[in-house]
This record gives structure tokens, C-alpha cells and sequence, in this order.
């Protein structure tokens, strides 16, 4: 299998059929263009969070309401709202009735045959023998999996009804009694396919031994895409998302004020991943590291734009900062215990509590008497570790508090004086410094400042790295 890219389309993306089919698969490519492509999609923006919760908003999806059921059809119910929109969605996209008739049956049978299976479920657990806990993993894959069976159908539909030889290809592994691994599913149900023939619509969710959303969390479709482009060995992978991977978020600095990165390296990409404004989930980038396949990332609605290529080998032509990212929200838990003086073990020690607990670690630091962690998990996670931990150092005061971590970014930051030049941006927007890393490799240096102040210090080093050398060069021109 050679000479094909496997591409992945986001969920923004997919909710706009019009930029889907006009600027991502481009329907006036010659054949050998037109294919020699594996699409791997996520769900329909919204729908994921109505099948188990949205993280923003904090309002229960059909997986929150079943785990938390007080015997009441809250799930239910909430699982037919979830129905109705994708019904919806399924009525503006296909004119033909006897399409539309396809997408509606995927819907109903996937959703019948999920609240029988929860109602079951709810029965069994309520004689005392079997406890509801030790399912609902379980449950939360099956409902995630719907997503992207929904979304990737309606694709290879809308293609077929273009005359292209689409192939609806469905990981979720629906009423599938024998699991296997990431590996060995797609192997199995990419084989027999001929790429330069046929277009494979794959969905992003692969049900698997390893349990997807279990394993990666919500990023589970970018495990799946860079996963085929491993196995297939594709040319290239390139992830369709709604804005360009940019010198910062166009969210909080303006779409005016950034611009796309354009080259970078995957050192880049992970620390970007780390902070949560990923080019990929960090576990996916192996793979594709280690079979030296260059990474792409492109705006959907600039189809004339290379967008940004991520690969192995680049390095700036100049050392230089390519991108300021950040994450607000961040506990910052200090571990203050004067016994910890002169003994290494301990910072080991609460690091290897903290992963027992289960919860997401930004960083680590630690000085003679103080191990501080920074972590992006929320409330219940943050009170089992402080538990845990003063369960283990009873002498210890240990506290938290919401910070921000902002990071300046760059293939090659060795340059001299730059850390005085992070300092004097934030000083002079009257931002105060917690605490501040650099490493060896001249690749990050992270910044931890209050909550309140992640948006204008993300603004502050944008324009003191950006923005004031863009006007500079301007007016040098002029």
C-alpha cells in the first residue's frame, strides 16, 4: 500500500458538508487524486458531547445521566434528543429519499438497540449481584462509537451519490463479540481494499481491547487516523481541522493578529499536546516519528493553503519562537514538608501517587522542602490526590489553587536573552510570574501565571514575539 495519504476530518469540519466535499475532497481531482486517500472522521461537532458530556458547559450527555440514573428515564430521554438532531442533520443533507432512508436506519438501529441494551443493564444491576461501576466503561465506549458510525456513513452515502467509489468502513465494532487489538482491527478491516480504486470513509472511534476512550480520552479518533497511516504506511497524514495550527489560539489573540506556523518538527508537537492545543495526541505521534511519515495540518476552509507540515528532521533556519500556547484552569497543588529536606525518593514518591490517582500531569518541580504539580484534571480528581497524599505525609501542608500555564514555543530557542524577553513582556502588561521552566533542550519555556491573566498573557507574548517584529519589519521596508 503505497503512494496514498490518510487524512482525518474534525468534527467542525464534518458539520459542514459543503466545505467537506468543495475543499477537502475536491470532486474535480483526476482519478488517481480524487483516491489513493483514506478519510477517518469524527462525530458531527456537538454530538459526542450529547452521547456523554460536555466538558465545557458541564451539561450531562446520555452517559452522564445513565451513571448518575436515580431510577428516573433522564438517559433516556436524553438519548432520543441525540436521536432527533442526528435525524435532523440526516434530513438537510440528503434531497433523495431512499438515501435518507439509509442514514435514518443506521440511526434508529444503532439507538434502539443502545437503550435496550442500558435498560438490560439497569435491570440486571438492580438485584444487588452485579454493580452498574463495573460496566460503565463498557457503556461509555459503546455510546462514543455511535458518533462516528453516524458521521462516517452520511460521507460514504453523500460520496456514492456523487459517483465515487466510497466505502463506509466501521471500527466500532457494533455488535462485534471478539475484540481484538488497534492493530489487528484496522488490519482486518482495511484488508482486501484497493486505494487507488476506492475511497474508505473510516469512522474515528475503533472499538479494541485497549478501550479507546479508557486509554486516550476523548482524542481517541487521532490514536485511530495516525494508526492506519502507520499500518498502510502512508505518504503523508494530514488532520482537516477548522483553523490553521497557528503562532497562537485566533480565539484569544484575533484572527487578524496570527498566522500558520508552516514548518515545525514533532519535539514542537508534543509540547503542544502537552498543554492541550495539540497538533496530535501525544501517544499517536510515535508511530508516525518512528516511520518518519510527515504530518500535515490544514484549515478546512483554506483549501489553497499548505497549512502546517510537521515532520522529523526540521529546524529553523534561524533559532526563532514559533507558536505561544497555553492552558488555563491548571491546579497548581504544593506539597510542603520540611522532613522531605535532603531526600530525593519523595518527589518520586507523590509523582508515582499522582499517576496511581489517575490525574493529568502538565509538570512537575520540586525544591529542598516543596514538590509542586500542575494539573489539568478537575475537582474530584485534584480531592482523591490531596487525600491520598495526606494520607501518606501526615506532617505536610499541602494546598491548591486554578493557575495558568502559558508556553513559548520553538524548533531552536537558543537565543540569548529570551528569558529576559518572556519576563519584560509579561512586566509590562503588570502580569505577575509564579513560577518559570526552561529546559536544556531550548525547544519551551513555560510560564506559570494566575487564571485571570491566561488570556493577556497569552496576547502579551504573542505581540512581543509576533507582533512587534512583524510592525518592526514593516516600517524597516517602508
Amino acid at each position: 500500500m503505497q503512494g496514498h495519504t490518510v487524512e482525518k476530518i474534525g468534527g467542525t469540519s464534518m458539520s459542514d458538508y459543503e466545505a467537506v466535499r468543495n475543499n477537502i475532497i475536491d470532486l474535480n481531482r483526476p482519478p488517481h487524486a480524487l483516491y489513493n486517500r483514506v478519510f477517518v472522521v469524527s462525530a458531527y461537532s456537538g454530538t459526542t458531547n450529547g452521547l456523554l458530556e460536555d466538558a465545557s458547559t458541564n451539561k450531562p450527555g446520555v452517559y452522564a445521566l445513565f451513571a448518575n440514573d436515580d431510577s428516573d428515564a433522564r438517559w433516556s430521554d436524553r438519548l432520543t434528543e441525540v436521536a432527533d438532531e442526528m435525524l435532523e442533520r440526516n434530513r438537510s443533507l440528503f434531497s433523495d429519499e431512499h438515501t435518507r432512508r439509509q442514514a435514518d436506519q443506521l440511526v434508529n438501529d444503532r439507538i434502539e438497540g443502545i437503550r435496550n441494551c442500558l435498560l438490560d443493564l439497569q435491570r440486571i444491576c438492580s438485584c444487588g449481584h452485579f454493580q452498574l461501576e463495573e460496566h460503565l466503561s463498557t457503556v461509555r465506549e459503546m455510546l462514543a462509537g455511535l458518533g462516528e458510525a453516524n458521521s462516517a456513513f452520511n460521507l460514504a452515502l453523500l460520496m456514492q451519490s456523487e459517483g465515487v467509489n466510497a466505502r463506509f468502513v466501521d471500527l466500532t465494532g457494533w455488535q462485534d463479540t471478539t475484540p481484538l487489538s488497534l492493530n489487528e482491527k484496522i488490519k482486518k478491516e482495511l484488508e482486501g481494499y484497493d486505494f487507488s480504486k476506492e475511497m474508505l470513509i473510516v469512522t474515528g472511534y475503533a472499538h479494541c481491547k485497549e478501550s479507546m476512550l479508557s486509554s486516550y480520552g476523548r482524542g481517541y479518533s487521532e490514536i485511530t487516523f495516525s494508526k492506519i497511516a502507520e499500518i498502510t504506511d502512508a505518504t503523508e497524514a494530514i488532520i482537516h481541522k477548522e483553523y490553521h495550527l497557528s503562532s497562537a489560539d485566533p480565539k484569544v489573540v484575533g484572527d487578524d493578529r496570527v498566522s500558520p506556523i508552516g514548518r515545525t518538527n514533532y519535539d514542537v508537537a508534543d509540547q503542544l499536546s502537552l498543554i492541550g492545543m495539540e497538533a496530535i495526541h501525544p501517544k499517536s505521534a510515535k508511530g508516525l516519528r518512528k516511520k518518519n511519515i510527515p504530518l500535515r495540518v490544514k484549515n478546512t476552509f483554506q483549501p489553497d493553503h499548505d497549512g502546517t507540515l510537521i515532520t522529523n528532521d526540521y529546524v529553523s533556519d534561524k533559532p526563532c519562537v514559533e507558536i505561544v500556547a497555553g492552558k488555563h484552569n491548571v491546579f497548581a497543588l504544593d506539597v510542603f514538608d520540611q522532613d522531605m529536606t535532603g531526600e530525593q525518593v519523595h518527589f518520586l514518591n507523590i509523582q508515582q501517587i499522582a499517576q496511581e490517582c489517575k490525574v493529568s500531569l502538565l509538570a512537575r518541580e520540586h525544591n529542598a522542602n516543596t514538590v509542586t504539580l500542575y494539573i489539568s484534571s478537575g475537582f474530584q480528581g485534584i480531592n482523591k490526590l490531596k487525600k491520598r497524599l495526606q494520607d501518606n505525609y501526615v506532617n505536610a501542608e499541602i494546598s491548591s489553587r486554578k493557575v495558568a500555564v502559558i508556553s513559548v514555543i520553538g524548533s531552536d530557542m537558543n537565543v540569548p536573552g529570551i528569558l529576559a524577553d518572556v519576563s519584560n513582556a509579561l512586566a509590562d502588561d503588570d502580569i505577575s510570574i509564579l513560577a518559570i521552566q526552561q529546559g536544556m533542550r531550548q525547544v519551551d519555556i513555560r510560564v506559570i501565571v494566575s487564571n485571570d491573566s491566561y488570556k493577556d498573557a497569552i496576547r502579551a507574548l504573542h505581540r512581543k514575539f509576533f507582533e512587534q517584529n512583524k510592525a518592526a519589519r514593516k516600517h524597516k521596508v517602508a
